[in-house]
């Protein structure tokens, strides 16, 4: 009854535990390569991982027989014995990548010696090396993984867009260039250029990954215990996102993900931030690799830290010196301008006590004259003033002013109500919320959330029924600058955007707003595109989503008002009229409620 699986069978089930999308095999095999003592890695992607994943590099490169061996289970060159456990620094070890790659997809390894003068070309598919020739290549390794799940139609199936995959992967590219600044990156897909890294500092990497902008946004963070030593950067609490895309940390030069420290980044901005606000950081922990165990999770992507308690207190702790160490809020400069000079005195200077002059005969409750209408040469003449004004006021008249009543200034507006009874049902609170009473009590009204979904049905009517939106030229073009990950992820909803009326062009990890739809010609197009960027980035874990739908969220919540000041009761019936000529004015786009019934008669239950 009990049997031996075959190794390609088995092979197939340990990848399902690897290799669990193309961003895992671009993680796999950049790490191999950095292991390696690469300087240069060059990562060529298409169909979002699905056609073709190209890793090359000009590392140490392999033999023929140690080509072989490396597709083979648990072969390593990272470990020896159960002791260098304790002591792992490289970021492969157990051995299983090459050979979960091969069991799933057509790899093709060309690899040389930098002593040798020709290399090896060798071609597997599910897990059987099908040839294996010298060839004349590069020092290094280059290997293509081809037609990804071939053999597995079920993982292929489930696979999801081709964005997503590729936001995936670029997720994993970040991470391992960050934390490998010295090495030079370059990235192709589709045989476009998304980045290209020269070998640099952090600070240099962050910026060409996230934009120039990020550099000025940077906070510098240093600091060494005998626990755990902590460097990188933080963001400035006025530069944080709606998303928390630009969170990493890295222990050992390894990225790992720890809810229980990422609060303790978040608890140093509790007073900075608001609550749908997230701050940037780039942390790197050095720990003794006694101290942790980096061998729990098949991607190891998470940590067990020995001492953690304590790491999270020195955390928190390293991030408030930070924030306040480098001002969060501008100094105070003081205008000089005028101000007395103040010698400074040298060190045997005799300083003399400072002298009072007191008119011993003058007694201010013998004054006959208000101490106010004393004569005095600077107020010459105030007197007389003093007495004409008292004589005019006594024969002022307000009827010689030609000023009609303030009730009467205001033009009339006219009635839309039928009645007086009418007339005041709608109550503004707070410039947030509209009050009109119902059958049963009270109901309030979201004015931000109602107009949202106002706004979003909108849109989605627009998009469903294909009618053409008219632009407005702007006079000058606003231009958003954008990492080059996000300019993709834009570029994947361009069609659209240009459907809805936008005018806009690309420019160097720029976009360039010509036009906005009519209706938006006020619109602020960074909200809208920071907007764009959470819905897309938030809709990764799902496996279809509608664009159009996201895309009327978007702008529905970018131009939705957050405080509209005073409505007149025109305004506000005209809100609430077309709040409920909506489809669920109950609920915002986002699925928040916007109506609140109060029943009056609860308040009076004994």
């Amino acid at each position: 009854m009990i049997r031996l699986l075959p190794d390609n069978v088995a092979n197939q089930i340990a990848a399902g535990e690897v290799v669990q999308r193309p961003a895992s095999v671009v993680k796999e095999l950049m790490e191999n390569a950095v292991d390696a003592g690469a300087t240069q890695v060059n990562l060529i992607i298409k169909d979002a991982g699905r056609t073709l994943i190209q890793v090359a590099d000009n590392g140490s490169g392999m033999s023929d027989t140690d080509a072989r061996m490396a597709f083979e289970r648990h072969a390593t060159s990272k470990i020896a014995d159960i002791g260098d456990l304790d002591s792992i620094k490289t970021f492969g070890f157990r051995g299983e990548a090459l050979a979960s790659i091969a069991a799933v997809a057509e790899v093709e390894l060309k690899t040389r010696l930098k002593t040798d003068d020709l290399g090896v070309r060798l071609l597997i598919s599910a897990s059987k090396i099908l040839s294996s020739e010298p060839v004349q290549c590069a020092s290094g390794s280059s290997f293509s993984v081809k037609n990804l799940f071939y053999n597995i139609p079920a993982r292929r199936k489930f696979l999801k867009t081709d964005a997503s995959e590729l936001k995936q992967i670029i997720n994993e590219f970040q991470r391992v260039a960050i934390c490998n600044p010295n090495v030079e990156f370059i990235f192709h897909n589709n045989g476009t250029q998304l980045y290209n890294l020269p070998a640099g500092n952090l600070k240099q990497r962050l910026t060409g990954i996230f934009g120039k902008n990020i550099a000025g946004s940077l906070i510098d963070v240093n600091i060494e215990t005998s626990i755990v030593k902590v460097t990188g950067f933080i963001g400035r609490a006025d530069k944080a996102k709606k998303t928390s895309s630009e969170q990493f940390f890295f222990v050992n030069n390894r990225f790992f993900r720890n809810p229980y420290l990422q609060k303790a980044v978040y608890k140093a901005y509790e007073q900075l931030l608001p609550s749908d606000m997230h701050p940037s950081f780039f942390l790197f922990l050095d720990v003794n690799p006694a101290d942790i165990d980096i061998n729990i999770h098949p991607q190891k992507t998470e940590v067990k830290f020995e001492n953690e308690q304590a790491i999270w207190q020195i955390l928190n702790a390293v991030v408030r010196e930070s924030l306040s160490k480098y001002a969060v809020t501008p100094s105070i400069i003081f205008d000089m301008e005028g101000a007395p000079d103040i010698p400074v005195l040298e060190r045997n200077t005799r300083v003399a006590k400072p002298e009072i002059t007191i008119d011993d005969k003058y007694n201010p409750f013998k004054t006959t004259v208000n101490p106010v209408h004393r004569k005095n040469e600077q107020f010459d003449g105030w007197e007389q003033f003093y007495n004409d004004f008292n004589k005019q006021a006594g024969t002022f008249d307000v009827s010689t002013l030609n000023v009609e009543p303030k009730s009467e200034s205001k033009p009339e507006q006219k009635n839309v109500f039928e009645n007086d009874t009418q007339k005041k049902r709608f109550l503004q609170i707070k410039d947030k919320y509209i009050a009109t009473p119902v059958k049963s009590g009270l109901m309030f009204i979201d004015i931000c959330r109602a107009h949202q979904r106002i706004l979003f049905e909108e849109f989605v009517r627009l998009f469903q029924t294909g009618s053409v939106i008219s632009s407005q030229k702007q006079l000058f073009p606003e231009t958003v600058e954008l990492s080059p990950s996000d300019c993709m992820l834009i570029q994947s909803v361009w069609s659209d955007l240009e459907n809805m009326g936008f005018d806009i062009h690309s420019f160097d990890n720029s976009i360039v707003f010509h036009a906005f739809p009519a209706g938006l010609e006020k619109a602020n197009a960074k909200n809208i595109i920071d907007e764009i960027l959470r819905n897309i980035k938030d809709d990764y874990n799902s496996s279809t989503w509608d664009t159009h739908e996201k895309l009327a969220l978007s702008l529905a919540k970018s131009e939705s008002v957050k405080r509209c000041g005073f409505l007149t009761d025109i305004e506000m019936e005209y809100l609430v009229n077309r709040l409920f000529a909506c489809q669920m004015p109950d609920i915002n786009a986002e699925g928040k409620p916007t109506i609140s019934i109060v029943e009056i008669e609860n308040f009076f239950q004994n």
